[in-house]
């Protein structure tokens, strides 16, 4: 970028650049954000009557492109640019002297210390968090375009290690397949086979005695000839099967190759118990969507336990094993439950052999807080103590220690990193969303935000469980890197400063292979397309569309329909800032034309202020309100006040699709987008948020739209266009409701999310046993950051708690 920069400087360009600054300087606001940055471009280009070329191809065109912030202080300009994805420079430039220089990431961050007040070099240093160092123990990828590939990477890396330096590796190996066992039997090896030198041996001797047999030959049949040369239970059901795992592990130690590393390392039956923790909100199966901090992730976690039982059990059955699996789904009991089943201790989930839900409840340091629902802006107090407990209830229910533990979101990744380092257990984090990302400056503001996010504790904790996952799972590639022209929610965490309590210079090592991108499916039991009439219920249809769209029950719904054979607009969320229902709303009320074309139906939760405790919430069913008033909506908005079960929210899907509607999914910021699947396979043209997951899930105009939700005259225009189109092609809007069913069906499915999740907890269960020492000072590290700035500020909280 330096060179771009001076190149703009040396040609006749310097001019525009001095006017483009000019026009910088001008603006009200001194911390310019890329859609800011670009905005004043195009009135610099307007002003001084700039030509289309000019504005598309020239070198300051290209320089603006890449800059993603600009602070101004002073007379100088401060140019933050991202010349690739994952990569990021600063520059000073002097405007009038038209002279640059890089600064830093450290001065940098006092820069943006200095922009908010909160620069005091002469009080001493602040806290500097630096996770570079500790990543040399582990392979880095080169190309951002293999970001979220890291499992393929690690295995090209363990298979040439295995190559470089054989006989310790394949030590390695040998001693990790000795490792297997399940309930005190020995799995794969016994004491027969004493070295790598003679597994060899004995692995050649083992296919001349297997592949002699016929091929569907069970296992059992051959046992104890097998046990003879020193093999156990664990390489197959079957001669075949046996076979092929015998000739991978062959050619593994004859010629390493990554491919069959990864192929071999996925049949080991290494897991058997696994722990899901979900903590925050209300985590149930019945009665819980909808309520505060309930949502999507409530439905992914239940629907990856049940595919995980499904595919363990297929793979155990394959392995040769009478083993049943045993999954936990870990979360907060909550005395108060408010009419759901959140009070239970344990719950077994429907339609499973052995998924459990087991509720462990905070430690009762303060009943007022700890009786009821906790904001997960709130919770971070309780966490340490929870897992401490938690640990004891999971011993006891597994009968020992479980094989994976998968952290959800900051506070169940928190608890995924105490559990597995007090067990010595594998850890996976799914983030499925950063709020730092999702809230504009909130680690620059933290101190302003403090009383009601708490994002210092947020953030830290993030911190620390990213670097301590052994391996982390996104539903994107954007939710790691962003796109060339936005930042990614992983990336975001590379550097920033907390003012006054510390600079992070590296947070997040984005090149690490433990970043793996394995979508989520969608429960095809519950949504599927409204074509298929033969598995849908004639009564359910019957009662869903009078409550969608006729029925008068205050209770329930507010709001009645003039004209209820228009097509409806339909959204279906929490009502929280960032689900952004009201934006929507206020976008139908300021177009006419909308209004003229559709209807607008919105369930979202709750009708009254007085049914919330969420400050949020309660914020935007007032506005939501005031909206309707304000644009005189009456008779073209059904607001519904309910919480669907799960099968009924599958049909609401299906009704909307009955009626020609489409789905607007109008979020400020979404890590991926379950509900976005979910009608895309009910059969809806969805119209989604291009601020997250649904970049990747959609692609625009074919079978779905990108919408912007911070302009509402875009946001209208895709509409009215979309109504058009239909008008004119009656066919449209079916042709796009059968491509968005095909998407789905092809790339969004549980089993392969499943299949490839646990191929992945054996290949890192490997790569964390092969390097668990070198790992060692980095979880030092981190136990420093958690017992050193994380729990005080916990405790600082918690106190608060207790003097309310």
């Amino acid at each position: 970028m330096s060179q771009l920069i001076q190149a703009v400087l040396n040609s006749d360009e310097r001019t525009d650049l001095r006017q483009f600054a000019s026009e910088v300087h001008n603006q009200s606001e001194r911390y310019l954000l890329r859609n800011d940055i670009l905005s004043v471009f195009d009135t610099f280009c307007e002003k001084y009557e700039k030509t289309p070329a000019f504005q598309l191809s020239s070198r300051l065109q290209k320089l603006i492109y890449y800059t993603q912030e600009i602070i101004v202080e002073d007379e100088n300009l401060y140019l933050i640019i991202r010349p690739k994805i994952a990569s990021e420079e600063a520059y000073r430039l002097d405007p009038r002297e038209l002279v640059y220089e890089q600064i830093q990431i450290a001065e940098l961050l006092d820069l943006r210390d200095r922009f908010v007040g909160h620069y005091h070099p002469q009080e001493g240093d602040i806290l500097e968090i630096d996770f570079r160092p500790f990543y040399d123990y582990s392979p880095v990828i080169r190309d951002p375009k293999n970001i979220g590939r890291g499992v393929q990477y690690l295995n090209r890396y363990l298979s040439s290690k295995l190559f470089e330096g054989p006989q310790q590796w394949l030590s390695s190996l040998f001693e990790f397949l000795r490792l297997h066992s399940h309930n005190s039997t020995q799995l794969l090896i016994n004491q027969r086979i004493q070295s790598s030198e003679q597994l060899s041996e004995r692995v050649k001797q083992a296919i001349g005695l297997v592949g002699g047999l016929p091929p569907e030959q069970p296992y059992s049949e051959f046992r104890f000839d097998f046990q003879e040369l020193g093999f156990e239970p664990g390489w197959g059901n079957t001669a075949a099967r046996v076979l092929e795992t015998l000739e991978m592990l062959d050619e593994l130690l004859d010629s390493p190759d990554d491919q069959v590393l990864e192929a071999f390392i996925s049949r080991i039956p290494m897991i058997f118990k696994i722990v899901l923790v979900s903590i925050h909100g209300y985590f149930g199966q019945e009665g819980v969507l909808g309520r505060p901090d309930t949502g999507g992730q409530v439905v992914y976690v239940l629907d990856q336990a049940k595919s995980l039982e499904k595919q363990l059990q297929e793979d155990l059955q394959l392995a040769g094993l009478d083993v049943q699996p045993k999954l936990i789904i870990l979360t907060r009991l909550i005395p108060n439950s408010e009419g759901t089943l959140c009070n239970q201790r344990l719950e077994k989930v429907h339609a499973t052999d052995n998924v459990w839900i087991l509720r462990v409840p905070f430690r009762e340091l303060n009943p007022k807080y700890t009786q009821n629902w906790i904001s997960r802006f709130e919770i971070w107090p309780y966490l340490e103590t929870y897992a401490i407990d938690a640990e004891r209830e999971l011993l006891a229910e597994f009968r020992g220690l479980p094989d994976l533990i998968v952290g959800n979101y900051t506070d169940g990744n928190l608890v995924a990193f105490l559990l597995s380092r007090r067990l010595g257990v594998t850890q996976c984090n799914v983030a499925h969303a950063l709020e730092k990302s999702k809230y504009l400056f909130s680690n620059l503001y933290w101190q302003d935000l403090e009383e009601q996010y708490h994002f210092s504790m947020q953030f830290t904790a993030d911190l620390i469980a990213m670097n301590a996952a052994n391996f982390i799972v996104t539903s994107t590639y954007q939710e790691i890197a962003g796109r060339p022209d936005t930042i990614g929610q992983y990336e975001s965490y590379r550097s920033f400063t907390m003012p006054d309590l510390y600079h992070v210079v590296y947070g997040a090592e984005l090149f690490s292979p433990k970043f793996n991108v394995v979508p989520p499916g969608v429960n095809e039991s519950v949504y599927f397309p409204f074509t298929r009439h033969q598995e849908r219920t004639p009564g359910d249809i019957d009662r869903l569309e009078e409550l969608l769209f006729t029925l008068e029950d205050p209770e329930q719904v507010f709001g009645h329909l003039a004209d209820p054979e228009k097509p409806p607009l339909f959204s279906m969320a929490r009502l929280d800032r960032i689900k952004n229902l009201t934006g929507l709303a206020e976008c139908f009320g300021q177009h006419p034309q909308l209004q003229e074309h559709y209807n607008l139906i919105l369930v979202a939760g709750k009708l009254r202020t007085s049914d919330s405790v969420d400050h949020e919430e309660i914020n935007e069913i007032e506005r939501l309100y005031r909206i309707i008033d304000q644009y005189n909506l009456h008779g073209k908005i059904r607001w519904l006040g309910v919480r669907f079960p799960k099968q009924d929210s599958g049909e609401v899907y299906r009704v909307i699709a009955d009626h020609k509607g489409i789905f607007v999914q109008p979020a400020l910021f979404e890590a991926f987008g379950l509900t976005v699947l979910e009608a895309m396979i009910s059969g809806l043209p969805t119209f989604a948020t291009r601020f997250g997951g649904p970049l990747e899930i959609l692609r625009d105009g074919i079978d779905g739209f990108y919408i912007n939700p911070t302009h509402n005259e875009e946001i209208a225009a895709k509409l009215l266009e979309f109504a058009k189109e239909c008008a004119t092609n009656p066919d449209y809007w079916q042709q796009i409701s059968e491509q968005a069913i095909e998407r789905v069906y092809t790339t969004y499915t549980w089993k392969i999310h499943t299949s490839r999740l646990l191929s992945l907890a054996k290949i890192y269960g490997f790569w964390n046993y092969t390097s668990r020492e070198n790992r060692e000072d980095m979880l030092r590290y981190i136990e420093t950051i958690f017992y050193l700035l994380y729990k005080p500020m916990a405790k600082k909280l918690l106190a608060k708690h207790m003097g309310s």
